[in-house]
């Protein structure tokens, strides 16, 4: 199949995502045209089977903001006819699968149709999609996708929730490539991070409000106190510089390490005792498998579709959102005892194995090849 990616090409979970899922179908024998204004940052390797064309936003004074979208559906208009793409699959509903309806729209006038897979990804339809600004755009968007796929069973809900939506919504859960995280070096450098007695707690995210960056401070501020222990705050966002005061504040600066966006996260998780996710919401919980996959568990909170990742008991615990104290017992209670902290090691990789990228990609196939056959057939009709 050729295949047409639309995606935010940052750090971002949905980015990531959509790159990996990408790389994956090019090595299956697609050809995969990523069509966004950067090269996403896990784009590393352009080839036969992977191209990647920028959208270009011309400045124009007349703008008081650059139509993006107007450029998209216009660049998705010209990419589909040049390299005769056969399907989009567009992730984050608004802005992309508002532009790609209006693409597909403007190909229909020269009897092109090019069938829309939209998968949402969390805030596209919790924070920025549930806005009265935006909801109608949102919805109507979702409603004129060929076909819909959502991250985790809690979003689902959530959408169906919050908009009237007409179609069925498939959940196709984020993945893991396992292979990524065998960590083939022999020496992670840990030392050069903490002491040998001392346990390393990693948290990893965009450190926006939502991910409760002073809970993630307070929970390691109590472990510590109890255990020797350093954080490692990997990530850039608002929230930084207030973590860091607050670092100060309690007099735990020395113990704390803030990396910013890190091309080294493998590494990083290598050395990981613990990984703390207490967010006011997540849709999945991607960063919480990464650090699975690399067999770390996770302390996080129950919000969202963090459940379906993190197995209470098994690969880590959960916790009501804010509930630091009960974090910190159950961060605690897994760093205190050795033979327990591996167990919980080994768990975590085999609960995050349920994710490999081999047992979810198909899906994704399969939803391409129903799509495009409904679609051949609506032609006909």
């Amino acid at each position: 199949m050729r295949i047409g990616i639309v995606c935010y090409p940052t750090f971002g979970g949905s980015g990531v995502v959509a790159t990996e899922l990408g790389l994956e179908l090019s090595k299956r024998g697609h050809n995969i045209h990523f069509i966004t204004y950067n090269q996403p940052v896990r784009l590393e390797l352009l080839g036969n089977n992977v191209h990647y064309h920028e959208v270009n936003v011309p400045e124009y004074p007349l703008f008081h903001y650059q139509p993006y979208e107007l450029a998209l559906s216009s660049k998705l208009v010209d990419m589909v006819k040049l390299h005769k793409i056969e399907l989009l699959h567009v992730h984050y509903a608004i802005p992309h699968a508002y532009a790609a309806y209006m693409a597909q729209k403007m190909l229909r006038e020269e009897d092109i149709y090019v069938p829309i897979v939209t998968t949402l990804h969390g805030t596209d339809i919790t924070l920025v999609g549930n806005h009265p600004f935006y909801k109608p755009a949102v919805t109507f968007s979702i409603n004129k996708s060929d076909a819909v796929t959502a991250v985790s069973q809690s979003l689902k809900e959530d959408t169906l929730r919050l908009f009237d939506i007409k179609k069925e919504i498939n959940v196709i859960t984020n993945f893991i490539d396992i292979k990524k995280f065998k960590h083939d070096f022999t020496d992670c450098q840990r030392d050069m991070m903490a002491t040998q007695d001392e346990k390393i707690i990693t948290h990893i995210s965009n450190m926006r409000s939502v991910k409760r960056i002073p809970d993630v401070i307070k929970t390691f501020y109590n472990v510590q106190k109890e255990i020797p222990a350093k954080l490692m705050m990997v990530g850039e966002g608002p929230e930084r510089e207030p973590a860091e005061r607050l670092c100060r504040e309690l007099g735990i600066s020395e113990k704390v390490v803030f990396f910013g966006n890190s091309n080294e996260i493998d590494r990083i998780l290598c050395f990981s005792d613990l990984f703390l996710l207490p967010s006011e919401t997540e849709s999945f919980g991607l960063s919480a498998l990464e650090a699975m996959a690399s067999n770390v568990p996770v302390i996080s909170s129950n919000t969202g579709g963090i459940p379906e990742v993190n197995l209470e008991g098994f690969s880590g615990y959960l916790s009501n959102v804010g509930d630091v104290e009960s974090m910190s017992n159950n961060a605690l209670a897994i760093l205190r005892n050795e033979r327990k902290l591996n167990e919980f090691k080994l768990n975590a990789k085999i609960q995050a194995s349920k994710f490999a990228i081999e047992n979810i990609v198909p899906k994704y196939e399969a939803l391409y090849e129903e799509t495009l056959k409904t679609c051949l057939f609506s032609e006909k009709l």
